[in-house]
């Protein structure tokens, strides 16, 4: 089987350089705020502290006070805990981003 021979012809059309300047110091300041404000973080730092912990502590505490024992129950309770945790975080969430929005349209309306 035959091999191509290749040359070492430049191709320019499809080869390009591209020697670019380095981008020109503006007098503008760059934005270096967080992508995420910092109260979010923390919300999402509580609901993650709350969803590992009071599912735990709330089916140990039923097991041994509440259901006598009784892990099926405390199972359950500890379950419905989690719900509750994650059904809290969705409720703050829609209403942050609410309150974003009517934040925007009051600022468009003013203008």
């Amino acid at each position: 089987m035959a091999r191509p021979v290749f040359t070492d012809a430049k191709i320019s059309s499809s080869v390009k350089e591209d020697h670019a300047a380095p981008p020109s110091r503006s007098s503008e300041k760059s934005n270096i705020t967080p992508a995420v404000p910092a109260p979010v973080i923390f919300k999402l730092l509580a609901f993650t502290f709350a969803m590992i912990t009071l599912p735990i502590g709330s089916f140990f505490f039923t097991r041994d006070y509440v259901f006598r024992g009784n892990t099926t129950f405390a199972g359950g309770f500890a379950a419905i805990m989690a719900n509750m945790v994650l059904i809290g975080y969705v409720i703050v969430a829609m209403k942050e981003d609410q309150s974003d929005r009517m934040a925007e349209e009051k600022q468009r309306k003013s203008k």
